[in-house]
């Protein structure tokens, strides 16, 4: 391993959630009166914190969205997580062959640290990530594209950023990681390569990630 730390994104890496998310998202927003596709939702707030629906609805529309707009969405989430959340496919396997040959690793999401706890605990992740392994952009001051939240994630780790690799799966993320100086891989299960430019590969089926990262 050349990397001494694994920075996964958990939504659409290490959860099956965009699919979940993303499906609630545009149905709401659409609700409101601001006509989202599920392709819509993907393409502008995949990996994006909630912060950021707001200000792009309010950019498009000069309209501010309900006060107790992230109350609600959140409960509409966690309750379909509970009801259908899984991980990702070949996740746990990756998890397992990190922790047997002893590479750190940790993620770094642009969800609430609640709205990770329920995913897990949904997916039976929860197992994997004690509190000193999950960071989330509550923590800092800004989020994904920024570099704050990776530059986070490895000086708490205790990694230089040289030495750590990130894993994502969104456009915003990618280019977060290349601010904070780390490699990162692509993963193309739900984005296509040509959105995530600027990666230092890709893979489509997570269970290729430990041989891209030997």
């Amino acid at each position: 391993m050349r990397y001494d730390l694994v920075i996964f994104d958990n939504d659409g890496v290490l959860v099956d959630s965009e699919p979940v998310s993303n499906t609630i998202l545009a149905a709401y927003l659409t609700e409101l009166g601001h006509p989202t596709s599920y392709e819509d939702s993907l393409r502008d707030y995949m990996g994006g914190a909630v912060h950021r629906v707001h200000d792009l609805v309010l950019e498009r529309s000069g309209q501010r969205l309900p006060a107790d707009f992230d109350e609600v969405f959140h409960g509409r989430v966690f309750a379909a997580f509970e009801r259908e959340l899984k991980p990702v496919e070949g996740a746990v396997e990756v998890l397992e062959k990190l922790a047997g040959d002893g590479v750190a690793y940790c993620l770094a999401s642009s969800g609430s640290h609640e709205r990770i706890r329920v995913g897990h605990r949904a997916a039976g992740l929860d197992t994997w990530f004690d509190e000193k392994r999950v960071f989330s952009s509550q923590d800092v001051g800004r989020g994904k594209p920024a570099p704050d939240l990776f530059l986070h994630a490895a000086e708490r780790m205790g990694v230089a950023p040289e030495k750590c690799v990130v894993v994502e799966d969104s456009p915003l993320g990618v280019r977060a990681a290349v601010a904070a100086g780390m490699d990162v891989y692509g993963f193309t299960a739900m984005t296509p390569a040509e959105r995530l430019s600027g990666a230092t590969g890709f893979f489509e089926d997570m269970r290729e990630l430990p041989r891209l990262l030997a």
